[in-house]
């Protein structure tokens, strides 16, 4: 079992910006793709940005120039930085993770965006 330890999130005003923070149990190079999904209101379970291959990384349209998906290396530690937030970016986040086939997915964190 791979638990996915999620931190950060809240009530944050439109044109602000939020870090959200994922720990996994062991090296976040040993997963073959590490990221984060979004649950808005309503909507299915959608990713926002994923790193795969440990090197290579995907955004979605809706947040690509907005959001960057660093890693912390010595923390092991991956980090959404989320910057210029808008409404539509409220909804649940949720840390995700994959071993080939097999996909793991944190508890889940608010984010809250406000006009």
């Amino acid at each position: 079992q791979v638990q996915l330890v999620e931190s950060g999130g809240g009530l944050v005003q439109a044109g602000g910006s939020l870090n959200l923070t994922c720990v996994p149990p062991r090296p976040i190079f040993s997963f073959n793709a590490m990221g984060w999904y979004r649950q808005a209101p309503g909507d299915q379970r959608a990713m926002v940005a994923l790193m795969v291959a440990g090197d290579k990384t995907y955004y979605s349209d809706s947040v690509r120039g907005r959001f960057t998906l660093p890693r912390d290396v010595m923390k092991n530690t991956l980090i959404l930085q989320m910057t210029n937030l808008r409404p539509e970016d409220t909804g649940v986040y949720y840390c995700h993770a994959r071993i080939k086939t097999d996909q793991y997915w944190g508890q889940g964190i608010q984010v809250t965006v406000s006009s």
